[in-house]
């Protein structure tokens, strides 16, 4: 059965509205609110093409027959006016559209306008570091929380690191260290994205000394997230490849914007390979990827490759598996925790986004603006609710 929804919400005709809805990640996404958006939850779909749209809510009808009735907005990204009425009818706006450095920017001003909620699946830098130049004064004055990195990028780090920290003493300097593993593959759209930021080096660095003008230091207190050195890891059994991710930047907002990190905190986050010649031969494909996305003609053919809207078919999706394991130590203690679950690039970050707007639109939350982080925002509900998805978060070793 699914939970009801609270009465005292304001006066909007959505509680979520999912933008890009029809693409591969947007439409699992659909289908997760259709199965798992409370009763009472008063949401829809957007995006630019209605006949792909009333399409998938043929689809969805299968897991809910009430989605028969599920309203239908069409909206192209880039149209200013079109975007602003679309925030102004929503409490939450949940986009899945990249690369967002091209496709996002309209959204997030009209939500900073509004006052509207906005959660995405960024893992670009140098957008949300742009949105953040851009937006977080005017968000913090409107009241709206301004939410990047709701999927695979940055959920398991920032809220896995989150986790972790509750484990260890407080007020002390603390250290945690995160090895992701995983199976999976990931989308023509998240490739689109990685490639079009690694693609635009110069623009990114703009944008990260821009931030670093507006954002406030710190006063009496660090928060770091590094991007450490390959090496060995004994505590893991593996070797340990720096990820050079959004991830490490989103975990040092949530503990520059948290005193329970303590007063001097560092992230570092790394893929966790078991073999050396595969570190090497994964290293040796990263560097290779990167110097090509610096060649637009190359950038455009890989891109060609595995275009946007495609993946995997449901048994290979259902075959994936990711595993991210911390290592926490402060104040003379060490801990290990580990946040688990399925196919990383797909179902579970579809179920991360459904699950972060529901977190907004309906739950008890600490009162927050601006741009803030899946911990600041969200913390032990967003947990909470994750666990109940299935996403496991755990203490496997104290000492």
């Amino acid at each position: 059965m699914k939970a009801e929804v609270p009465q005292d919400r304001p006066a909007r005709a959505y509680d979520v509205v999912l933008f890009g809805a029809t693409g591969f990640v947007g439409a699992l996404t659909a289908e997760y609110l259709a199965a798992h958006a409370p009763a009472g939850c008063r949401w829809a779909l957007a995006g630019r093409d209605l006949a792909k749209l009333e399409r998938l809510r043929e689809r969805l009808v299968a897991v809910d027959p009430a989605c028969a009735a599920l309203p239908l907005l069409r909206v192209d990204a880039q149209d200013a006016a079109a975007v602003r009425e679309l925030a102004m009818s929503t409490r939450v706006l949940a986009t899945t559209v990249g690369p967002y450095v091209w496709y996002g920017a309209e959204l997030v001003a009209a939500c900073t306008e509004a006052g509207t909620d906005y959660v995405d699946l960024t893992g670009e830098p140098e957008f949300v570091d742009r949105m953040y130049v851009e937006h977080d004064a005017r968000a913090r004055e409107s009241g709206a929380r301004l939410v990047h990195a709701c999927g695979f990028d940055s959920i398991p780090a920032d809220l896995g690191a989150y986790f972790t920290v509750r484990q260890l003493p407080e007020g002390v300097p603390l250290t945690v260290d995160g090895f992701m593993r995983s199976n999976a593959f990931f989308s023509g759209g998240t490739l689109a994205s990685a490639l079009t930021a690694l693609g635009r080096g110069p623009q990114t660095l703009a944008a990260a000394h821009a931030r670093r003008l507006h954002e406030p230091r710190l006063v009496g207190r660090r928060a770091r997230g590094p991007l450490g050195a390959p090496r060995f890891s004994r505590e893991t059994g593996t070797w340990a490849l720096p990820l050079p991710s959004l991830d490490p930047r989103i975990v040092a907002r949530s503990a520059a914007a948290l005193e329970r990190y303590g007063p001097d905190f560092r992230y570092r986050h790394y893929a966790s390979v078991r073999h050396l010649p595969v570190a090497l031969g994964g290293a040796a494909a990263v560097g290779a990827t990167a110097a090509l996305a610096q060649v637009p003609p190359a950038r455009r053919w890989l891109m060609d490759r595995w275009e946007p809207g495609r993946g995997p078919d449901a048994e290979r999706r259902a075959r994936s598996w990711f595993t991210v394991r911390f290592v926490g130590r402060g104040g003379g203690r060490r801990v290990f925790t580990e946040v688990s679950g399925g196919d990383p690039g797909y179902g579970e970050t579809a179920k991360m986004l459904a699950e972060s707007a529901l977190c907004l639109a309906h739950d008890a939350l600490p009162e927050t603006a601006g741009q803030v982080t899946t911990a600041v925002a969200m913390g032990d509900a967003l947990i909470h609710r994750l666990q109940k998805a299935g996403i496991t978060f755990r203490v496997a070793d104290a000492r």
